[in-house]
């Protein structure tokens, strides 16, 4: 489909304590924290983008916007047609918004639970400007076709997320059918649109947000623990202990921000296999915290 996103490129978060998250992102996580000269808003980098995620000071301490690209003006105006004729209400915004997000042009709009998207296209990447970790690290992020990460979102029954997210583009399944007392079960759906095994998933509880978790992938397994050792370190309670997941072979583990949503540090995961298969537990470890 030439009009499918490509990525989840970047997300914003409203929280309530930037001083918190920053030194989190930062010494905990390694990612890069950076202003623009406003005191209630603060960008983090994991590459060479000019940033991943966008932090802004507010009451919220929930997902603000994901932000899913699409390859170029061409397929920018092809899914605006596409939404237009499935009765998708959605505004173009702004160039002076799309300035403040770092893009040539962006279309806002939400999905069936009411998660804030906005689909854009041309990210600004800061090449002359390396991406500097916010501590030692012994390898790098993963990004590249596969965006920031993933996340877990609210969802509105799981037919209406495959039909919405497949009219971007994205392809997907129920990956995960978790047995349940008196012979119920737990399906959890996964969506991908490039070689990350999924994009956004949908099925877990997310305790009232729009979000469960954003997971952010490097590529060794010492930036795993050593992530894993300062968050034992701090106030931050782990939620989910070191595990390696059935679907995409992530090797990782959960922990609370102080927004209380959490955040999925891993590595090693597998790309998308574009074929339906699903299990009912992970292969070993993430135990629940709590």
């Amino acid at each position: 489909m030439q009009h499918a996103v490509t990525e989840l490129g970047y997300v914003r978060f409203g929280v309530s304590d930037l001083a918190a998250w920053q030194h989190m992102a930062t010494q905990l996580i390694g990612l890069e924290a950076f202003s623009e000269g406003n005191d209630k808003q603060v960008f983090l980098r994991s590459d060479i983008n000019h940033h991943r995620i966008e932090l802004i000071e507010d009451d919220a301490d929930d997902l603000l916007t994901a932000g899913l690209r699409v390859a170029g003006v061409e397929e920018f105006k092809q899914v605006q047609q596409i939404l237009g004729d499935a009765g998708v209400a959605f505004e173009v915004g702004s160039d002076a918004l799309a300035k403040e997000r770092y893009v040539l042009e962006l279309l806002q709009l939400e999905d069936p639970a009411g998660n804030p998207l906005e689909i854009f296209h041309g990210p600004r990447l800061d090449t002359a400007k390396p991406f500097y970790p916010g501590r030692r690290m012994y390898g790098k992020f993963v990004t590249g076709d596969g965006g920031v990460g993933h996340m877990i979102l609210a969802h509105d029954g799981l037919d209406k997320m495959h039909e919405f997210y497949a009219m971007l583009g994205m392809r997907g399944s129920v990956e995960y059918r978790i047995p349940l007392p008196n012979d119920n079960s737990m399906d959890i759906l996964f969506m991908h649109c490039n070689s990350r095994d999924h994009t956004f998933a949908f099925g877990v509880p997310t305790g009232g947000k729009k979000i469960n978790h954003l997971m952010i992938e490097v590529d060794n397994l010492d930036d795993v623990f050593y992530s894993l050792e300062r968050v034992e370190e701090s106030n931050l309670p782990i939620k989910t202990a070191i595990g390696k997941h059935s679907n995409d072979h992530m090797i990782s583990f959960y922990f609370e921000t102080p927004s209380r949503f959490q955040i999925e540090i891993g590595c090693q995961g597998r790309p998308a296999t574009h074929q339906s298969e699903y299990f009912t537990g992970d292969i070993w470890g993430h135990r629940f915290e709590g």
